[in-house]
């Protein structure tokens, strides 16, 4: 009997969408391959199509065309809202500039965080409550340039956790952040498809990151939005493309994909939110059930419809994720192996969950390849490596 495979891992990549895959194609072939920068027919071509994909994506995120701009994927847009912002405020000189984020962003926001560091910037992190939400009080106070470092030139929390799912008070962050007049970054490659992304509704959102390939689209092409396309400097020098904020010569195709993938996304939106989060609930419902000690992150909070990240007492990541991989199910995890041991995941422990568990948190996503039908296969499955995987531990410790 051949091995059922069920693919839980939306949330690192989804395959790409027929539409998008369609509407790609003319750019591929001879019909529309040429440089959009060229002034002849093939050139002009194919800036048609890179400037409509332009509009999909403004219109998707309630905004205007002139605030988009295409990027190699959500990790060059995060590096380019924060590196760029710091930049634009402070040029070369950084040693009065202060940025303030959270300890459980994606290691995209955190690395140009580091860097800022490296070029004599000042980091905050903001504390996070059990569950992984921003401490809003602590925010409060950078804001009102209290504590070290005075006031920040930028402000980054992401919108969705990319690990736990947690939803953090974007609305809230951002309307104090334009109270303060500090410009605020979101990273949204998580929530844009999954939750509500109304930036027109939201003028305290100075940036905003997404990527492709989180929602149907190919790999390595992305967008930021930048508020009035102003404000943000360039992190690369050359040709005066995207109005010099982003040069060099676009991914035509790419940018075509992700036009079509962010179109298709806001659309369904509200009907993909409840069909993903049905799916997740009774996933939960049903390992919980299967194993009564399972440990449920940030279950006490809002989390975005499609993550559910686990943790069985008495196993660790690793041997769980070779163990489901080898039983047929796809899933991830935020712990990373070093030197032979598990490390935890810097988002669990910002969240002050014990090592024995954080090392044991598994990841589920959802998406375009999950159905209800499959719920029941994925929590047996489950349970049984969990059994598997602490009987090996047990007669490893009597060893």
């Amino acid at each position: 009997m051949a091995l059922r495979r069920i693919y839980l891992d939306h949330a690192a990549t989804t395959p790409v969408r027929t539409e998008v895959r369609e509407s790609m194609l003319p750019f591929l072939g001879e019909e529309a391959f040429g440089n959009p920068s060229s002034g002849h027919h093939f050139g002009r071509a194919a800036r048609a199509g890179l400037e409509a994909a332009r509009k999909r994506i403004a219109d998707a995120l309630g905004a205007q065309v002139r605030e988009i701009f295409f990027t190699s994927g959500g990790t060059e847009a995060d590096n380019q809202a924060i590196l760029g912002c710091v930049i634009a405020h402070h040029g070369t000189d950084l040693a009065k500039a202060h940025v303030v984020t959270s300890p459980i962003e994606h290691k995209a926001v955190l690395g140009a965080l580091h860097e800022a560091e490296r070029m004599g910037a000042r980091a905050t992190m903001l504390p996070v409550d059990a569950n992984g939400v921003v401490d809003l009080g602590a925010l409060a106070e950078r804001l009102e340039g209290r504590g070290p470092g005075g006031r920040p030139c930028v402000v980054s929390v992401m919108w969705v956790n990319n690990e736990t799912g947690v939803v953090q008070p974007v609305p809230r962050i951002a309307e104090m952040c334009r109270a303060a007049g500090v410009p605020f970054h979101t990273d949204a490659v998580q929530a844009f498809g999954k939750l509500q992304v109304h930036l027109d509704q939201m003028p305290g959102v100075t940036m905003c990151s997404i990527s492709a390939h989180k929602i149907g689209g190919p790999k390595g092409v992305g967008a930021i939005f930048v508020r009035d396309g102003k404000g943000v400097a360039s992190l690369l020098h050359g040709g005066g493309q995207q109005r010099g904020l982003r040069p060099g010569t676009e991914n035509v195709p790419g940018a075509v994909g992700l036009g079509t993938a962010a179109e298709l996304a806001a659309k369904e939106q509200p009907a993909t939110a409840r069909a993903l989060r049905a799916i997740r609930d009774a996933a939960q419902a049903a390992l919980a059930e299967r194993l009564p000690d399972l440990v449920v992150h940030s279950a006490g909070t809002e989390r975005g419809p499609n993550i559910l990240n686990v943790s069985a007492p008495d196993t660790d990541s690793e041997t769980m994720l070779m163990h489901l991989d080898l039983a047929g199910l796809a899933c991830s995890s935020g712990s990373a192996c070093s030197t032979g041991s598990v490390k935890p995941s810097h988002v669990l422990s910002a969240m002050g969950v014990a090592e024995p568990i954080a090392v044991a948190a598994v990841r589920l996503s959802f998406g375009s390849l999950s159905s209800p039908d499959q719920v029941p296969h994925i929590a047996e499955t489950y349970a049984a490596v969990v059994a598997k995987v602490r009987q090996l531990r047990a007669v490893l410790a009597r060893a």
